[in-house]
């Protein structure tokens, strides 16, 4: 496993606007307005618009206690030891989750994959790191798997990984018999909640929440795959060679990583939220964003795309190309990370209240809580770095993330609850 070094929207009518009306004005200049909200630096800026606004007390919602992140910062520093004594941590990847129960199930999946290529091999891993992450949405608490390979039983994220894993290499998602070790368009446009069912175990008694969404999500990602460049596979994988310029490039830049995915990708996402016609995703309106032109007023999150890009680290590593910038990237304004912050009392509700309502990825106190969590971890990261005695370079953020704020962030939320995340939101697993 890669380390880190040791050395228009429909909730409001505004948004609807930009949509619609700045699209028009915008005329030939439309790539503009995309490409900065596909920038990782535009999440970053609008983060901190709006968390500025929360210091200076414009907010209904929330208030901020920075005295706390220190006390935050020592549960990080904590958390990470134990994890990881020898401070030798990897990526916040979904490769972790593969790793559920303490099987190399990368060992076992290179097995097959010997005698290919590396670029194939390559192929094949980002072919399961997409689909595995894009089914990465809430189980529910009563879900489980159960691995038949080593006698486990998994929850959550990590059952739902290590399920995906077994359905990949069983050729659940490849159209060619003599070839499983793939995920073809032609497979993701045909499945179905039923064929979801059966490779997740859920039942009546072992309730899987949205079925349903989580397979049209594939079948959307199916019909984005068609290829558009000569000698393009109708499949994830063709990712790394358009990245690589078919292994000309031996270098590449992260941002580059969430641009790609964006880019290829933004069909499959319905959030509402639309700028010329084309869906942009993880996006949403919000008063305090600021910003310019017909982008003003949006703060971008790309929460699933991150860590979708988070996760692509390693197989494009194996196959020997390094990924530079890695903290252009954002820390993943999600459950844990946000809940850490909520659970330590950096980030505080005006009203108890608000915490007990259900709501919806689109509400304004949701988008708040999102930018409050990228830029107050931003915050955080050289606490935790000085306790652990290491720079920047040394822990980048796709480390800290796993050692770390995440893992932190479970772990207190099973302290407090049962393991549920502070906040109740009504998702359907395309934003969280």
């Amino acid at each position: 496993m890669a380390r880190c070094p040791t050395t228009r929207h429909s909730h409001a009518p505004w948004g609807v606007a930009l949509s619609e009306a700045a699209g028009q004005a915008a005329g030939r200049h439309a790539p503009e307005p995309l490409t900065i909200l596909r920038d990782p630096a535009t999440i970053r800026e609008r983060s901190a618009a709006i968390t500025r606004a929360v210091s200076e007390g414009r907010s209904s919602f929330f208030m901020l206690d920075r005295a706390r992140l220190d006390d935050t910062a020592s549960l990080v520093e904590s958390v990470t030891r134990a994890a990881y004594p020898e401070l030798r941590i990897p990526y916040h990847s979904r490769w972790r989750h593969f790793e559920a129960g303490g099987v190399d199930r990368k060992r076992e999946l290179d097995a097959l994959l010997a005698g290919r290529s590396p670029a194939e091999q390559a192929r094949a891993r980002v072919d399961l790191t997409v689909v595995s992450v894009l089914l990465d949405a809430g189980a529910g608490a009563r879900w489980k798997y159960v691995d038949a390979d080593s006698g486990q039983t998994f929850s959550r994220s990590e059952g739902l990984a290590v399920a995906s894993l077994r359905a990949f290499v069983r050729g659940a998602f490849s159209s060619q018999r003599d070839d499983p070790l793939r995920v073809d368009a032609a497979t993701l446009r045909r499945l179905d909640a039923g064929a979801l069912k059966e490779m997740f175990q859920a039942s009546a008694g072992n309730p899987l929440i949205g079925l349903e969404s989580r397979a049209a999500l594939l079948n959307r990602l199916g019909n984005a795959l068609p290829s558009d460049a000569p000698g393009d596979e109708a499949r994830p994988g063709s990712l790394f060679d358009r990245l690589t310029q078919r292994g000309e490039r031996t270098q590449i830049a992260a941002a580059d990583v969430l641009r790609a995915l964006l880019e290829a990708f933004s069909s499959i996402w319905l959030t509402g939220s639309v700028l010329h016609g084309v869906p942009l995703g993880d996006v949403w309106p919000h008063p305090f964003a600021g910003g310019h032109s017909t982008t003003a007023g949006w703060v971008p999150f790309h929460k699933l795309s991150q860590w979708l890009a988070y996760s692509l680290l390693e197989p494009f590593e194996w196959a020997g190309v390094s990924v530079t910038g890695l903290d252009a990237l954002t820390a993943l304004p999600e459950y844990r990370n946000g809940g850490l912050l909520l659970d330590t009392g950096v980030i505080v509700p005006r009203d108890a209240r608000l915490v007990a309502r259900i709501w919806k990825p689109a509400d304004p106190f949701v988008i708040e809580w999102r930018a409050l969590t990228v830029s107050l971890i931003d915050e955080l990261a050289p606490l935790v770095r000085e306790r652990l005695g290491r720079s920047a370079e040394q822990m980048p953020l796709a480390c800290l993330l796993e050692g770390g704020t995440w893992a932190a962030g479970r772990q207190i939320a099973k302290e407090l609850r049962d393991g549920s995340p502070p906040l109740a939101i009504d998702s359907d697993g395309t934003v969280f």
